[in-house]
C-alpha cells in the first residue's frame, strides 16, 4: 500500500520560515514526479511546485518564486519543501501527491497517482 504523508506545518508569524516533509511508503520516490499544491479556504487548489526525479525538472509558481524550494533526499524517500518569508497569503492546507508531470511553466499536472492528507500551515501577519 502506497501512503504519502506530510509534516511540518504550523503556525509562524509572516516573515518566518517551515520546512514541510513528504514521506512515502510503498514506492520510492526516485522515479516519480512529486509535486505540492495548497488550499487555502474558499480558494482553489494551487499547484505550488513540483520536482521531477527523472530529469530534476522544477517548478515554482510565481508567488512563491526565490521563497520556497523543493528538494528530495532519496535516501529517506522524502521530498521537502522549504518555504521562507512566508506571507499570510500562503496560508492554507499544503499536499503533497505523485503526479504524471511536472511542467517548467504550469507546473503540477492534475492528475495523479496518490495524494497525502495534507499538513496546516498558517502564517500570522
Amino acid at each position: 500500500e502506497v501512503q504519502l504523508v506530510e509534516s511540518g506545518g504550523g503556525m509562524v508569524q509572516a516573515g518566518g520560515s517551515l520546512r514541510l516533509s513528504c514521506a512515502a511508503s510503498g514506492l520510492t520516490f526516485d522515479d516519480h514526479v512529486i509535486g505540492w499544491f495548497r488550499q487555502a479556504p474558499g480558494k482553489e487548489r494551487e499547484g505550488v511546485s513540483c520536482l521531477d526525479n527523472n530529469d530534476g525538472g522544477t517548478y515554482y509558481a510565481d508567488s512563491t518564486k526565490g521563497r520556497f524550494a523543493i528538494s528530495s533526499d532519496n535516501a529517506k524517500n522524502t521530498v521537502y519543501l522549504q518555504m521562507n518569508s512566508l506571507k499570510p497569503e500562503d496560508t492554507g492546507i499544503y499536499y503533497c501527491a505523485i503526479v504524471w508531470y511536472c511542467h517548467s511553466n504550469y507546473g503540477p499536472s492534475i492528475e495523479y497517482d496518490y495524494w497525502g492528507q495534507g499538513t496546516q500551515v498558517t502564517v500570522s501577519s
